[in-house]
C-alpha cells in the first residue's frame, strides 16, 4: 500500500486509474492553455500590424491591400486612388492601370490573407472587439490547437464563399468570417449544454440585419460562409462520441478545411 494525504492507496488501483484517466485534458480533448489569451493576443497583433502596414502603403488603394485582400479575379486599382475598373487583366492593362491579381489568375494565399487584412479603423475596431470577448472563452473549452482550427476554417469557408457567390472583381477583407463562425461555435456549445441560446440568436440576428442592411459594402458571403464553417468545425470537436474524438476529431476538421479549398480552386479555375 501507497501511502497518500487521505490514507492508504492499493498501487494496482492507483496505476489502472492513472490509465484510464485522461491527464490534464479539456471536456472535448484538447490541452489548457496557460494563459487561455495567449492565442487571441496574437491573433490580434497580427491583424492590427497588417492594418497598419496598409495603412502605411495606401490604404484601400495600395499595393499591399491589393496583394492581401480577396479579389476572386483579380483588381484593376488606380494605386493613386483615383478609382476602380471592373474589367479584366486585358482592359485594365489597355486602359494603363496596374492590374492587381486575384485568386484565379495566382494570388493564392489571398483565401487566409484577407482575413487579416482590414482598412477601415471601424471595421478593425468591431472585430478584435469581438475577438478579445469570444476567443479566450473557446480556447478555454477548446484548448489552443482546436480553437486555432475553428478561427482558420471559418476564415477559409468564408473565403470559398466569397469565390463561389461574391462579383469577381470585387475585394473582399476583414475578419468578420472567423467571428461569425466563433459565433456559430458558441451556438452549438450552449446548446449542447443547456445554455442561454436566446441571447447568442439575438446577437446573431443582430448581426445579421446589420449584414443585410450594409450589402453594398458588407460581405454577406464571407459572413454566411463563416458561419456555416464555425458550425461545422464546432459540431465535429463536440459532438463526436468519446471513444471516437481522438482518431476523428482532426479528420473531420480536416475535410471540412479541404472542401473549402476544392471549391475554391474549382470556382477559380472556372474564372481563369
Amino acid at each position: 500500500m501507497n501511502p497518500s494525504a487521505v490514507g492508504f492507496q492499493c498501487p494496482d488501483c492507483v496505476a489502472q486509474g492513472r490509465r484510464e484517466t485522461r491527464q490534464g485534458q479539456l471536456p472535448y480533448g484538447g490541452r489548457p492553455s496557460r494563459d487561455s489569451r495567449t492565442t487571441t493576443f496574437v491573433l490580434m497583433g497580427i491583424n492590427v500590424a497588417v492594418w497598419g502596414a496598409v495603412l502605411l502603403t495606401g490604404g484601400a488603394f495600395g499595393r499591399l491591400f491589393n496583394l492581401l485582400a480577396l479579389t476572386p479575379m483579380g483588381r484593376c486599382d488606380a494605386t493613386d486612388g483615383r478609382g476602380f475598373y471592373p474589367v479584366d487583366e486585358a482592359g485594365c492593362v489597355g486602359a494603363g492601370v496596374e492590374w492587381a491579381d486575384g485568386v484565379a489568375t495566382g494570388a493564392w494565399w489571398q483565401l487566409l490573407t484577407s482575413a487579416f487584412t482590414h482598412s477601415e479603423v471601424v471595421h478593425i475596431a468591431f472585430n478584435m472587439f469581438a475577438l478579445y470577448i469570444l476567443g479566450p472563452q473557446l480556447e478555454r473549452l477548446l484548448g489552443r490547437a482546436r480553437f486555432l482550427a475553428l478561427y482558420l476554417i471559418s476564415a477559409l469557408v468564408a473565403s470559398a464563399f466569397v469565390m463561389l457567390f461574391s462579383g469577381p472583381f470585387v475585394a473582399t477583407v476583414g475578419a468578420s468570417g472567423a467571428i461569425f463562425g466563433m459565433l456559430g461555435a458558441f451556438l452549438l456549445v450552449a446548446r449542447k449544454h443547456g445554455g442561454n441560446v436566446r441571447q447568442i440568436l439575438i446577437l446573431l440576428g443582430a448581426n445579421v440585419v446589420i449584414t443585410v442592411v450594409g450589402s453594398s459594402f458588407i460581405s454577406w458571403q464571407g459572413h454566411l460562409g463563416g458561419l456555416l464553417g464555425g458550425l461545422a468545425v464546432t459540431a465535429a470537436l463536440i459532438h463526436l462520441p468519446r471513444p471516437y474524438r481522438k482518431p476523428w476529431q482532426w479528420v473531420l476538421v480536416g475535410v471540412i478545411g479541404v472542401l473549402a479549398l476544392v471549391a475554391a480552386v474549382v470556382k477559380g479555375a472556372q474564372l481563369s
